[in-house]
């Protein structure tokens, strides 16, 4: 057959497998130990998650002319009842030594404190000790914090001691994200052998797709490495930890869509190198159209203006790139070589039956065949009225205390000092002006309300001017992560640049989430109508046809306005969560659109080959037959991949997981099993405008409908 011969055998031809092996052992002895690195290049400074161009950014880079980058540790120490006199006398010594402390950025000369809550009777204390946030950043905070601790303690006999502020919290996030890679790993290695197990009833098979993915895993670390070491990429917990789950997710995908062509064609042709290539060259269109789908989508967010967004697109880009490179080369190359053994003890020998076309999914398409538009139009209702449940979504960002699944020592140390001090202490706005206009500028800052007016001034180890500029901090009374502490910077930034010449900026934590809360709303409203204008580009050049990729792209933001309200309401109503990140509608949107799609395109694309031949709707119900079974274990795989985010003690990671899993399955049982196949039997060859097959399709094949019940077939 000449359809077989091209590029499918330069992967499974008789020798050439043998050559695709070589190349990727090469490959992985290269990569494998660079892979190892990526951890250490991660950047989860403050940089490298706020926009550019903000405010606060360009406070952020000014500081450092004035000292070096540094976050205040600030341990509480508090009695109900009063602090006794030993414990003043311990909080005194606590202090001396925490002066002498040097190492991991701990600058303890110039340790502040204690600060007691009143003169007379205090119940608490506070000591602020500085940590530098050199090169090595993010790594140092948490040995920084416990070197801390080991002199502080941890409290006893009535006295409590917390380490909270900046670095306390930066410290219990770097916890939280360390072992991100391999908890991912594992939990997601975990999800795919069970769900490969229960596709493929054998247990042999599933080895072929998970050395496969754990090679792609492996290569595209080593090349996020070298990009983050060499070219500037930049890469935090977060991209490195949805890249492990993207990997796993979207490589089994493609491994199940290529394994369940192969098994037919296996069934038809006695030379498995033929079956193989003629797998490929049928599948292989889809399966790379899905994966350039999701690249494509990734790099869209190459647009955003958060830091953060922006360096997860190349990451992603390049972990879903290689995933399809291993999936297409060394994949095939695999199954060839170990033959049809492999698919013990399921083993589809030639010229037996293909088993889809009596299955769940041909009676299911036959069903829906009899009443198309009043299926789908049921279905649309039912997933607009779950989507009602997005007047419960609160994506306003989460404060530190509800950013954790748990309650680390840092928030409870938090709502301590809240007790007794100013909120906002020890998270201290941080402000630059032209030294001409300092005072007045000061002036500006301590009238304007939610500030404590005593709280202004120098901080220790801060130059008083540097190349006509000074710097100070001022306190708020709000708690630096709350909404009112927002609006203060707002009214603090609006007093400053109103100062003739001044020049001034105001940054520190709140403003840069005050500022990332503005970013991610541009990166919502930007990047959300790029993504579907590049699936619909890539939906009409595949299909080669408008009508149905606008009814997919129809589908898909029904799908994801619907999973979305479910969640909203699982986090208010089950998970009791306070509330959503700002970028959590986006990151969702993108997940789902990118990926769920691939489904979508797998199943039209063979609808499409079968209405070729027998007609749209006939094709339809083939179409589904022939794919409903992988697409169903393709979804659970890549659902349950996501769900592994929930794994890690952090609101965030576990609310994205909840509802791209949620969104994938909805995609997966609802939206192409019904929602789509109603909507192209109700179209019929309309579908394809304005290809010939709208036209050439007038004497397609009737769909032969299930008997009604009682009936003789």
């Amino acid at each position: 057959m000449t359809e077989n011969r091209g590029i499918a055998h330069l992967v499974c031809g008789r020798r050439a497998k043998w050559v695709v092996l070589v190349l990727w052992l090469v490959v992985l002895f290269l990569t494998a130990p660079l892979a190892s690195k990526l951890t250490d290049a991660q950047d989860n400074d403050a940089a490298s998650w706020l926009p550019g161009s903000a405010e606060s950014t360009q406070v952020l880079q000014l500081s450092e002319d004035f000292r070096p980058e540094q976050i205040p540790a600030v341990v509480i120490y508090a009695r109900e009842s009063g602090l006794t006199a030993q414990d003043r006398a311990r909080i005194a010594a606590d202090t001396r030594q925490l002066k002498e402390l040097r190492g991991h950025g701990v600058r303890g000369a110039e340790t502040r404190g204690p600060v007691y809550d009143r003169q007379t009777n205090p119940r608490a204390a506070q000591v602020y000790v500085p940590i530098t946030m050199d090169e090595k950043g993010w790594e140092e905070i948490s040995p920084a914090v416990d070197s801390i601790r080991d002199i502080t303690g941890k409290g006893g006999g009535g006295l409590a001691v917390h380490i909270t502020g900046p670095g306390g919290t930066s410290a219990d996030f770097s916890e939280a994200f360390e072992g991100i890679d391999s908890t991912l790993l594992l939990s997601a290695m975990g999800v795919v052998i069970v769900m490969l197990l229960i596709t493929y009833r054998s247990p042999t098979l599933l080895l072929v797709p998970l050395l496969s993915v754990i090679a792609a895993l492996f290569t595209a670390q080593a090349f996020i490495y070298l990009l983050a070491e060499h070219a500037g990429l930049t890469v935090n917990g977060q991209s490195a930890g949805i890249l492990t789950v993207l990997v796993f997710g979207a490589g089994t995908d493609y491994a199940l869509l290529l394994v369940a062509r192969y098994r037919e064609e296996l069934r038809r042709h006695e030379d498995r190198h033929e079956a193989m290539a003629l797998a490929l060259h049928r599948a292989g269109p889809a399966v790379i159209a899905s994966g350039a789908t999701v690249v494509l989508s990734m790099l869209v967010l190459l647009a955003a203006e958060m830091n953060s967004t922006r360096g997860l697109g190349p990451v992603a880009a390049i972990g879903v790139a290689v995933a399809l490179l291993a999936m297409m080369s060394l994949f095939p190359a695999l199954l060839v070589i170990f033959g049809r053994w492999i698919f013990w003890p399921a083993v589809p020998h030639f010229g037996t039956a293909d088993p889809t076309e009596r299955g769940v999914w041909a009676r299911t398409g036959r069903r829906i065949a009899r009443r198309p538009r009043l299926i789908w139009g049921v279905t649309a209702a039912v997933l607009a009225l779950c989507s009602l449940g997005l007047i419960q979504l609160r994506a306003e960002g989460i404060s530190n205390a509800d950013a954790f699944t748990g309650k680390p020592d840092s928030i409870v140390g938090q709502e301590v000092s809240a007790k007794y001090f100013p909120a906002g202490s020890g998270d201290p706005l941080v402000i630059v002006s032209n030294q001409a206009q300092a005072r007045q500028v000061g002036e500006a800052v301590a009238g304007t309300p939610g500030v404590v007016p005593a709280s202004l001034g120098l901080p220790p180890g801060t130059k008083p001017s540097y190349d006509g500029k000074v710097l100070f901090e001022a306190t708020m009374t709000a708690p630096s992560d709350s909404e009112a502490a927002k609006q203060t910077v707002e009214r603090v930034r609006a007093a400053v640049h109103a100062v003739p010449d001044a020049d001034a900026q105001v940054g520190g934590g709140t403003a840069a989430l005050l500022d990332m809360d503005a970013a991610t709303a541009h990166d919502n409203e930007l990047i959300i109508p790029l993504v579907l204008v590049v699936v619909m580009l890539i939906l009409s050049v595949l299909l080669r046809a408008l009508i149905a990729p606008l009814l997919l792209i129809g589908t898909v933001i029904l799908s994801f306005a619907a999973a979305l309200g479910i969640s909203a309401l699982a986090f208010r109503y089950v998970f009791d969560y306070a509330g959503e990140g700002t970028d959590f509608p986006l990151f969702v949107f993108v997940f789902l659109v990118a990926l769920g799609i691939d489904y979508n395109i797998f199943l039209t694309t063979r609808i499409r080959e079968e209405a070729a031949r027998q007609g749209t709707r006939p094709g339809v119900v083939t179409g589904l037959a022939a794919t409903g079974a992988v697409i169903t274990s393709a979804g659970l795989v890549l659902a349950g991949t996501f769900a592994a985010l929930g794994t890690l003690p952090m609101v965030a990671f576990a609310e994205i997981g909840f509802a791209v899993a949620l969104g994938i399955i909805l995609d997966t049982f609802v939206v192409r099993s019904v929602l789509v196949t109603a909507l192209f039997l109700d179209a019929g060859p309309r579908v394809w405008w304005p290809h010939r097959l709208a036209k050439e399709d007038g004497a397609e094949t009737p769909v032969v409908e299930e008997p009604a019940v009682g009936q003789r077939p």
